[in-house]
């Protein structure tokens, strides 16, 4: 049977999908919806997740924007998606990571498949027996930064579907919504949380 969406989105993309999702577990979004009452009627949100993905009238709603305290001081800002837009955010993920991961470096560990933090200091504790100097750096506010141009353009390199593309742009400028309510336009940055966005430790 063939499919009269423009966009050819397997079903079963979406369900792997809620089913990473569903483990992460993951705070509410702006809805305050949470896995649990996602999951009461899961066979219909999953449904509608996929029929407006799959004809292209998908818009993602804002994203919940929380502030940590950074443990060195200041506040750091996360974005936390709704529910149903993580499981659309990770089925474009499940996607194009494949195509992406092989193309940084062996030793780059952050959100990467197969990666972890401890694998990171394991290699740094055996690389100090070795060397004799290291190099230290952090970009400061790198996610709020991006210039969301440069990022569609490295994308569009690697990603040739269409309706990925289209997502992805708009996952990028889908506005903060503060705590008071404040909607923030946004054209630069990534939401930290964002499951599909490209990260490199």
């Amino acid at each position: 049977m063939t499919s009269t969406k423009p966009y050819d989105i397997a079903k079963r993309t979406i369900w792997e999908a809620y089913q990473r999702v569903k483990a992460n577990r993951g705070a509410a979004g702006i809805d305050d919806e949470t896995i649990a009452m996602f999951e009461q009627d899961l066979s219909k949100n999953l449904y509608k997740l996929w029929n407006r993905m799959s004809s292209g009238s998908y818009f993602p709603p804002a994203v919940k924007q929380v502030e940590i305290p950074k443990a060195s001081g200041g506040i750091r800002k996360l974005g936390v998606p709704t529910v149903s837009d993580r499981v659309g955010q990770t089925a474009v993920k499940l996607l194009i990571e494949p195509i992406l991961d092989p193309l940084f470096h062996a030793d780059s560990y952050g959100y990467r498949p197969g990666k972890s933090a401890k694998q990171a200091v394991a290699m740094t504790r055996q690389r100090c027996w070795k060397y004799d100097w290291l190099v230290e750096f952090d970009i400061k506010a790198a996610f709020d930064q991006i210039d969301h141009g440069l990022l569609l353009k490295a994308v569009r390199k690697h990603i040739k579907e269409d309706w990925i593309l289209m997502y992805i742009e708009r996952w990028l400028t889908a506005p903060f919504e503060t705590a008071q309510g404040t909607r923030l336009q946004r054209d630069r940055g990534t939401p930290a949380r964002g499951e599909w966005s490209v990260r490199s430790g």
